[in-house]
């Protein structure tokens, strides 16, 4: 009996990546992944593909904030973490003395999915490539994984959040990567639940390794 083929690479995935690793800036950047059609049904239904929020001025951000996808709210504005797990991320991060405008904002995947579903493995793979730009050229040199679906994009299928949290920091392409719960979490077990505590303690940590302190 024949072997099994092996699976196809599929052509927007590295047509994305190819796209992706030819931009020199984050404008030029930007500008392709909003004319993004790699996933059809995505496209078909969004409103804005949401690129991510990075410093005003430039610069380089002292963390890199990493989510899963746009929701409702963030599909609508074009903007992440918008909604009401923005308000939470925004609160935890001015407690953990981090500002936003320092930090850049991003999803793993930048289009929203029909009725906020968890992302599929083929639309994560085709987004990839604007991701794996996007960090290079922000060159953050710490990176907080928020949630499994972002865990699994720098960890692997097989992570399970816990333990990669308990883990706490490692080396990812010589920065700092953390992995902790997504504010989602956070408002769904409620302000005295563990994921709220176990983020804002997370928060504190990479406030703590951003700004250099031992």
């Amino acid at each position: 009996m024949a072997a099994p083929r092996p699976p196809r690479l599929d052509a927007a995935v590295a047509e994305v990546a190819l796209t992706a690793a030819a931009a020199p800036d984050w404008a030029t950047l930007a500008t392709a992944a909003r004319g993004c059609l790699a996933c059809p049904e995505l496209a078909a239904s969004r409103q804005h593909v949401v690129v991510g929020d990075v410093p005003g001025s430039g610069g380089r951000p002292l963390v890199a904030l990493v989510g899963e996808a746009p929701g409702a709210t963030e599909d609508e504005t074009g903007r992440p973490f918008v909604g009401r797990s923005g308000a939470l991320l925004d609160q935890l991060l001015g407690e953990a003395g981090l500002d936003r405008a320092q930090c850049a904002v991003l999803n793993v995947v930048k289009c929203r999915p029909p009725g906020n579903r968890t992302p599929q493995a083929l639309e994560v793979a085709r987004c990839s490539g604007w991701l794996d730009r996007q960090l290079d050229l922000l060159d953050p040199p710490v990176v907080l994984a928020l949630g499994l679906s972002a865990a699994k994009w720098f960890l692997g299928p097989r992570t399970v959040l816990g333990r990669a949290r308990e883990e706490g920091g490692r080396s990812w392409r010589g920065r700092s990567l953390y992995v902790t719960y997504h504010p989602s979490a956070a408002i769904r077990f409620g302000p005295n639940g563990a994921p709220r505590a176990a983020l804002a303690a997370d928060l504190r940590e990479v406030a703590r390794v951003a700004g250099g302190n031992p």
